[in-house]
């Protein structure tokens, strides 16, 4: 297995993986839709750079062509927009042009945040989180920062779990949707 930065291209296999997460999240103009209307939006999508769902800003973990895990992140400042180049896309998922899907603040200042960490539920317990999550500090060092932010749902024990086995502690509460979630982060040397 390698770990790598995602291509354009691999928006076909990303976008079911970005689907697990927005399923736990609730999200409803997507619960209205067919996963497969939903897959079709954001692996095209995928292919805009500055969008927080695209290549630029993702890594995967590949087995023998096949993407098992992915980790979506960029650095805090960019939150502001970083859902700019979406806005073209809003009308498949229902949503009027002129409003935004993601509404609330997740990162805190000084983050490098980790939007989304994602794992095939057949891959999963074979450590591919985990190196994913790892990676998360070099891409964090890479781009000047000095500490790693991601929001954990409150409902999600084994996901806390795994955050702080890799050094993450809990340092906020942020909102999103109807969900509660801890904002947890991690010290980069």
């Amino acid at each position: 297995m390698i770990i790598r930065q995602a291509t354009a291209a691999d928006g076909v296999q990303v976008a079911p993986l970005i689907n697990i997460v927005f399923d736990e999240m609730e999200i409803p103009s997507l619960m209205k839709m067919a996963d497969k209307d939903v897959f079709a939006v954001f692996a095209d999508a995928f292919k805009e750079a500055p969008y927080r769902y695209s290549y630029a800003h993702t890594v995967v973990a590949e087995e023998d062509g096949e993407i098992l895990g992915i980790a979506v992140g960029y650095p805090g400042s960019d939150e502001a927009h970083i859902d700019d180049a979406f806005q073209p896309y809003l009308h498949r998922l229902g949503i009027p042009e002129d409003e935004k899907l993601f509404t609330w603040p997740e990162t805190f200042p000084g983050d490098w945040y980790l939007d989304t960490l994602a794992v095939k539920e057949s891959a999963q317990h074979r450590g591919i989180g985990s190196q994913l999550l790892d990676d998360t500090t070099r891409r964090a060092k890479e781009a000047g920062l000095h500490h790693v932010g991601l929001c954990c749902d409150l409902e999600n024990p084994k996901a806390q779990a795994l955050y702080e086995r890799h050094g993450f502690v809990d340092d906020g509460r942020v909102q999103i949707f109807d969900h509660m979630y801890r904002h947890m982060s991690k010290q980069v040397d």
